[in-house]
């Protein structure tokens, strides 16, 4: 009787929130579930939303639901929250593409990772890169791994179709995705996994804008054939930096074919209509910068060149590249805190967490190391 009458004079919201506490302790509403929403709990508990809020937000503060802006408020799994997982690798680019390897050693070293543990697999090495990535999503599954950090393949002939066939295997394993870096296909699809890289659109417009500062009006965008949505974005970035300042791309904006030399007519030899080039990765850079000098082109004199990356032989070339440098480290770190949240709420909407780029300014954009 005294119990009652305390229950029944304690603050409303305080009521509402052992009401929906005791619900969610006893299995009520399970891990991952949609709590009813907000004007629902009004109309249900007679409470005005401003209690409502309080309630859920006493919720939050002992861990119990997660809010999500424009979705609602989901049940945390607190299994997840003191059981070790384990987490698999799969990054057929791992080795070759020098951005995943301080990528992979931000996720084994976030505050969050000394609880869990990373598979990184094996896979046989004479293998094409789709079937070895195949091979690493089967292990994983049969590890019944916690989740999987996934770089889908770009620049292979089945680089799309072994992308869906991964994916598709990993749902229905039940087993948790972030992509790292890039999307699986160029088309957003309604069940895609979250996605932690670079912000490449801002990489592709600081790069250029820091070029239009630089005096240059004649930029060029150069690119590879082949590559993944990343690219895309990094031309959209690109091309909003020109409109922005009233200018337009260049003609000689292209793709690069494998002969980077067929870029150039022998008949034009040492001259390039572009006054600037912005190219889509520190590698394609390289590339044209062995070509430029080949011709007797000089850098920045003729030409100024912009990567994006800053991978580590970007200040050994023949001039030191001005790039975008990734912040790999923060990217993992973000992985990770992205798949826990995933673990915890599963009904969570798609998310894209996107960091942005550092311009690290060096020589063969002609300006001095303090001009950003």
């Amino acid at each position: 009787m005294a119990g009652e009458h305390s229950l029944r004079f304690r603050p409303k919201y305080q009521q509402l929130f052992e009401s929906l506490k005791a619900d969610i302790l006893s299995g009520r509403y399970k891990p991952g579930q949609k709590l009813p929403s907000e004007a629902a709990l009004v109309k249900r508990s007679g409470a005005s939303r401003i209690t409502v809020g309080r309630a859920i937000r006493e919720l939050q503060n002992l861990n119990l639901v997660d809010r999500v802006a424009g979705s609602g408020t989901y049940v945390r799994d607190l299994a997840t929250e003191t059981r070790p997982h384990l987490f698999g690798l799969l990054i057929p680019d791992l080795g070759e593409t020098e951005i995943f390897e301080p990528v992979c050693h931000g996720i084994a070293n976030a505050p969050e990772a000394p609880e869990h543990a990373l598979l990184w697999g094996h896979a046989d090495a004479h293998a094409a890169k789709p079937e070895q990535a195949w091979r690493l999503c089967q292990q994983y599954i049969a590890n019944q791994v916690s989740g999987v950090f996934f770089a889908p393949l770009e620049f292979e002939s089945e680089a799309g179709k072994t992308n869906r066939r991964i994916l598709l295997a990993l749902r229905q394993a039940n087993i948790p995705v972030v992509l790292l870096d890039r999307r699986a296909s160029k088309t957003p699809e309604r069940n895609r996994p979250d996605l932690v890289g670079l912000n490449n659109r801002h990489a592709g417009y600081i790069a250029t804008e820091h070029l239009i500062n630089l005096g240059c009006r004649r930029i060029a965008f150069l690119a590879q054939h082949g590559a993944a949505s990343s690219i895309d974005e990094r031309l959209a970035g690109y091309n909003e930096a020109l409109s922005a300042h009233g200018l337009r791309p260049e003609v000689e904006s292209t793709q690069l074919d494998s002969d980077s030399q067929s870029l150039f007519s022998p008949r034009r030899n040492r001259q390039v209509s572009s006054e600037a080039f912005v190219c889509v990765n520190d590698r394609v850079a390289g590339q044209l910068m062995q070509v430029f000098l080949g011709r007797g082109i000089r850098i920045p004199d003729d030409v100024r060149l912009v990567g994006i990356d800053d991978v580590s032989y970007a200040t050994l070339l023949p001039v030191p590249l001005t790039t975008i440098r990734q912040p790999t480290r923060e990217i993992g770190e973000a992985a990770l805190r992205t798949m826990l949240d995933r673990l915890r709420t599963p009904r969570l909407p798609p998310r894209e967490i996107l960091l942005d780029g550092e311009l690290i300014v060096r020589k063969s954009c002609g300006a001095s190391a303090n001009v950003a």
